[in-house]
């Protein structure tokens, strides 16, 4: 291992624990994330099914305009 890698695991730690610190403050205030018009849920008896389209497509797109803005300025 180099010492970049070093760096990068402790970059990719401090932003699993920034977005962990938000959930947990402001998980009241983030409800509609899921609930999306387009998510698919559905449910029968005991089985439950529930893939959310239309938010991870959302949170796809703002992490990659993060990524991009990040790359142009390092």
């Amino acid at each position: 291992m180099t010492q970049d890698t070093g760096k990068y695991i402790i970059i990719g730690g401090l932003i699993v624990v920034t977005i962990g610190v938000i959930i947990y403050f402001f998980h009241h205030q983030l409800r509609w994330f899921g609930n999306l018009p387009g998510d698919i849920k559905s449910g029968k008896g005991n089985v439950r099914f529930y893939f959310p389209i239309v938010s991870m497509i959302i949170l796809s797109i703002i992490l990659t305009i993060i990524v991009n803005v990040i790359r142009k300025f390092f």
